[in-house]
């Protein structure tokens, strides 16, 4: 107890109040450590008073205006994204993904030309989360329509990964033909930092779904 409030107490002299809060909020972000959040935290100090109130602008505009699509539940700030409008785009196709980030690095590709579906997550009954907290009600209501010729489940190979993998699977066969991405990736692994050419891959050698 007494090396917690010393260390408090430590830090207090070392930064002044407002610098300490703005590392402790950097420190908030994913994969930001206490010397990342410092770096930050000075760098943001040091620039001119126009590019601070730029940044803190475009953080709370993207947070009031970009919400999830009506249709795929990508991250968009129209009611319905890009990717859903695009008549180019191949309806016929839905690849389904946990996150959005993995719709970004799947579009990096370039590979593929359908359409998507975000589940929000994968199930996990440790964490509480069930397919009730997921939209996978929206893409069976999506794919029982008997439009969607092929859904591609692209979901990361960990151990929630299968199990979303296998259940939504096993809800989407009775009205189409679904297969899975074939993961170039060790288990555990995120599409989010496979490399492009991996991904490729992997959606060329998508098999049905067992």
């Amino acid at each position: 107890m007494l090396r917690n409030v010393f260390a408090v107490s430590r830090r207090c002299t070392v930064y002044t109040r407002p610098l300490a809060r703005l590392i402790e909020q950097f420190q908030k972000l994913p994969g930001v450590g206490p010397k990342t959040a410092q770096r930050l935290a000075l760098h943001v100090l040091k620039r001119p008073e126009e590019e601070v109130r730029a940044l803190a602008t475009a953080l709370m505009e993207a947070k009031k205006q970009v919400g999830l699509c009506q249709v795929c539940f990508h991250l968009s700030a129209e009611s319905v994204c890009d990717i859903c409008r695009n008549p180019n785009r191949d309806d016929s196709t839905i690849c389904v993904v946990a996150d959005s980030r993995d719709v970004i690095a799947l579009e990096k590709t370039r590979e593929y030309r359908g359409k998507y579906h975000v589940l929000g997550g994968t199930i996990s009954p440790i964490e509480g989360i069930g397919p009730e907290q997921l939209h996978i009600q929206a893409l069976v209501q999506r794919v029982s329509r008997g439009e969607v010729k092929e859904v591609i489940l692209a979901i990361n190979p960990s151990v929630e990964g299968e199990t979303t993998t296998m259940y939504v699977g096993q809800l989407l066969k009775p009205f189409t033909r679904v297969t899975r991405i074939a993961f170039g990736l060790p288990m555990g692994g995120d599409l989010e930092y496979a490399d492009e050419i991996t991904l490729a891959r992997a959606l060329e050698g998508r098999r049905d779904l067992d």
